[in-house]
């Protein structure tokens, strides 16, 4: 796994470098200079994000105690910046939020439940939102012709039916299996903790038959979704980038999409990039800003990860609180 993960690494920075360098340098800095204060905008509205996330994970969280928001928001916020900056793929990322929450004296079961379950919301929010800038595409004017769009279509129904495969596969039995996996990958990632994951199952279903907490859950990502959207109209007009909120709600829809179909990639680095120079080609954008585009919210990730990393660290160290007993924790 470590040499498929640098393999994969090592693509992903040759691409990033080629698009840099085929896109004159000098501007794409020169852009990500004039941005000045506009990085600090940016970097506020991603916060507002991070806290709208975490409001849809507490909802899917079934445990008397269950931290208050600004604690889920510090685990989110690990979340995002260990996915951002570490060479680890995205499914490490869940794992420290889940041992995290776990310490905080949530049951493991049903951790592991609401980190399943809130991955399942935020995903078909993402559809939705994908859905809606392809809406929005279709009305405003563009450049790239029918196959850009067709090609736009193609990986957002893709990525529905990945969706759809895997909410319905949590439901069906996936978790029978989860139950006999996760704790031999925790074990491989450090840790060793986890245990006995026998109910996890159970603990799915149940969530899932309660559809109010999986609207609640829904709904919060989609609000962290169009935040964003702020946030890369931030961007753009901090790089000096002509267009509106229609053009920024396009790019950050299709942008997100791209960016998950790089999961494998860390930081879906090189994908990402290449996945900007052809969104913002349909609005006219040239690549260098386009570039810079994506530089500019890799800077935002750095502002934010290191700190983050340094927070997972300090929180890991602080002692564990111990879990409710499995007959308390059941409602």
């Amino acid at each position: 796994m470590i040499w498929s993960t640098g393999i994969s690494l090592g693509i992903g920075l040759a691409i990033a470098v080629a698009l840099i360098a085929a896109n004159d340098p000098a501007e794409i800095f020169g852009l990500l200079l004039q941005a000045g204060w506009g990085l600090v905008l940016v970097v506020a509205l991603n916060i507002s994000q991070i806290v709208a996330s975490a409001a849809g994970w507490a909802p899917v969280i079934d445990d008397p105690r269950r931290p208050g928001l600004p604690f889920l928001a510090r685990l989110r916020w690990i979340r995002v910046s260990t996915n951002a900056l570490l060479p680890i793929v995205q499914a490490v990322g869940e794992l420290i939020r889940a041992q995290l929450l776990a310490r905080a004296g949530v049951h493991k079961v049903k951790v592991i439940a609401s980190v399943a379950t809130d991955l399942g919301t935020e995903m078909a929010s993402q559809i939705v939102f994908s859905l809606l800038g392809l809406l929005v595409l279709l009305l405003i004017p563009h450049d790239g012709g029918d196959t850009a769009l067709r090609v736009a279509v193609i990986g957002t129904l893709l990525g529905a039916g990945i969706t759809g495969v895997f909410m319905a596969a949590q439901r069906w039995g996936l978790f029978h299996l989860v139950e006999r996996l996760l704790p031999k990958l925790a074990a491989r990632a450090g840790w060793t903790s986890l245990g006995d994951l026998s109910g996890l199952h159970d603990a799915v279903v149940r969530l899932y038959r309660q559809p109010g907490r999986l609207w609640a859950s829904g709904g919060w990502h989609f609000v962290s979704w169009l935040l964003g959207v702020l946030e890369t109209w931030a961007a753009m007009w901090a790089l000096g980038i002509p267009g509106g909120l229609a053009e920024a709600l396009v790019i950050e829809s299709l942008g997100q999409a791209v960016r998950s179909a790089g999961f494998f990639i860390p930081g879906a680095l090189g994908v990402q990039e290449g996945g900007y120079v052809l969104i913002c080609a349909l609005f006219g954008i040239p690549p260098d800003r386009a570039i810079a585009l994506v530089l500019l919210r890799r800077l935002r990730d750095i502002v934010i990860g290191v700190p983050g990393i340094i927070a997972w660290r300090w929180t890991a160290a602080a002692p564990a609180i111990p879990a409710a007993s499995p007959a308390r924790s059941q409602p």
